[in-house]
């Protein structure tokens, strides 16, 4: 009979346990990342009073007769199904799914978590609520932007407010888009002065229309229309130019943009040309006769009030540099000149299909603001020429120098910064870790949890590698079912209230054997 008071009281001290599991459960219903538990039984030993026996020649066998001496806990799982996502708006919390963890550290021990709810401290570290730093793979290049090495070690996630970018010269610039194959040609030109007289041209040489020698021209078309022009160059037996623009930066930062035109030459042909105004002349005052240089290159720091014309027909007056008939030249906002060749003797052309096929050219840009002169690649690969319209453009890379503005955290776990200057920056790629058995971490509090010898190692790199997703600006919601936890709670309940009624039953049973005596 003492068995059944043994029996009752593991019963109670076991269905008590698991109240105690269910009230941690409801009591973290809101917590964020929050993995619920539950509490599994199993019988304790059993008393044999007879061992079974096997059947003979006259008797069947018999099945063994046990008592068994109560329950016990088998287990206490967690459940480490994936939680709701709650939408937050704060761009550094991060919700994570599926089988993977945080990676947070404090000193030199290690943590793991699913609570994402992470910031930014006063030094720009990446940190979640109790100041433990987040574990990622930083960006250790200055030049490269969009690519992060997650093959090494993970390290503490550092973005320091206000940091700074170096610029990055041009090297590579390359044409897109389509140039129209239908585009008519030049079969004719006729110019005029200022005053409205006719001006002969030479049509086997360029013809620049620029506001002084000739004031416009009339351009008759293959297609049989005819186009006024007040500006530009323009080449019999040709398109009319397409103007683009490229915009190059030198080894300062600082912007030049240089104008280049292309027009049909030929079937299937486009050349590329400079549309950057050249040196005619230099002149200067003698008394109060403005005479022009005989000698070039000059220096004009040693003339009396000189000036440069320009083939557009533009003269500024300057105080030094050194200046060659036939130079290219950029007046720039600050009133240096930046000198530009382009060199592209090779024509662009396209096969029959309208796909390219072959051309090139490159770009010298040679500032006088200090910075060194630079050679550009110019690509023309990605161009076609369909019978649509000219849709041309010139990408280039470079760029000036910029201050960290903003910093975002995509859904792959990549901190993103945005820069003055316009780039975007890969900053660092936030790790996670994977287990095995993540149900066999052992948890210390603050929603954190530790390595076990049943959890396995962790294996670290990206959410993306392991199969996981991250949810920006938001966070994952505890995944306790209140409704499952009320009912479990009903029948933890029941199970406590009929193990303690085996006590009091056998209670009363001990009673009367003992009052037998009486």
């Amino acid at each position: 009979m003492m068995r059944s008071l043994f029996s009752g009281v593991s019963g109670l001290k076991n269905h008590q346990t698991r109240m105690d599991v269910i009230g941690n459960n409801i009591s973290n219903v809101n917590t964020t990342g929050f993995k619920s538990s539950r509490v599994n039984f199993e019988d304790s030993l059993s008393q044999t009073l007879t061992a079974a026996s096997a059947a003979s020649d006259t008797t069947g066998g018999t099945n063994p007769k046990q008592i068994g001496l109560g329950s016990k806990i088998s287990a206490i799982d967690v459940n480490f199904k994936d939680g709701s996502v709650q939408s937050t708006g704060i761009n550094t919390d991060l919700c994570l799914s599926g089988n993977a963890l945080f990676v947070v550290k404090q000193g030199n021990q290690t943590f793991y978590t699913r609570n994402g709810a992470f910031s930014f401290d006063a030094e720009g570290n990446l940190v979640n609520a109790e100041g433990l730093y987040v574990q990622g793979y930083m960006n250790a290049s200055e030049t490269e932007h969009n690519s992060i090495n997650t093959n090494g070690a993970t390290s503490s996630i550092q973005i320091r407010a206000g940091k700074t970018m170096p610029s990055s010269e041009t090297k590579k610039v390359n044409y897109v888009n389509n140039l129209n194959a239908t585009a008519p040609t030049i079969t004719g030109i006729t110019a005029t002065d200022s005053n409205g007289n006719p001006v002969t041209v030479d049509l086997t040489k360029p013809v620049v229309v620029n506001g002084t020698d000739i004031m416009a021209a009339v351009l008759t078309m293959s297609d049989g229309t005819t186009q006024t022009v007040t500006s530009g160059t323009y080449n019999f037996g040709n398109s009319i130019p397409l103007s683009t623009t490229i915009k190059v930066y030198d080894s300062l930062g600082t912007a030049h943009i240089v104008p280049v035109t292309l027009e049909k030459s030929g079937k299937n042909e486009w050349t590329a040309n400079s549309a950057v105004p050249t040196v005619t002349k230099v002149t200067y005052m003698d008394g109060t006769d403005e005479k022009e240089v005989t000698s070039y290159p000059v220096d004009v720091s040693t003339l009396n009030s000189p000036k440069v014309y320009f083939s557009n027909g533009k003269s500024y007056d300057v105080a030094k540099g050194t200046f060659n008939k036939d130079d290219a030249l950029i007046k720039e906002d600050d009133g240096t000149f930046t000198n530009v060749v382009l060199n592209a003797s090779d024509p662009i052309v396209f096969k029959e299909t309208g796909a390219f096929k072959s051309g090139s050219a490159s770009l010298t840009v040679a500032p006088s603001n200090g910075a060194s002169s630079n050679t550009i690649a110019v690509s023309f690969n990605n161009l076609t020429q369909y019978a649509n319209s000219s849709t041309v453009n010139a990408e280039a890379d470079g760029y000036a120098s910029g201050t960290l503005d903003t910093v975002t955290i995509d859904e792959s776990g990549t901190v993103v910064g945005t820069y003055t200057n316009g780039v975007l920056r890969k900053e660092a790629q936030i790790a996670v870790a994977q287990f095995t058995n993540a149900p066999g971490l052992t948890k210390k509090g603050n929603s954190l949890y530790v390595e076990s010898n049943n959890s396995g190692t962790p294996n670290i790199g990206t959410a993306a590698g392991f199969g996981a997703t991250i949810t920006a600006s938001a966070l994952e919601m505890s995944n306790v079912d209140v409704a499952e936890e009320f009912s479990n709670m009903i029948i933890t309940q029941r199970g406590f209230q009929s193990n303690s009624k085996i006590i009091t039953v056998s209670d009363e049973m001990l009673e009367n054997l003992i009052n037998m005596k009486r």
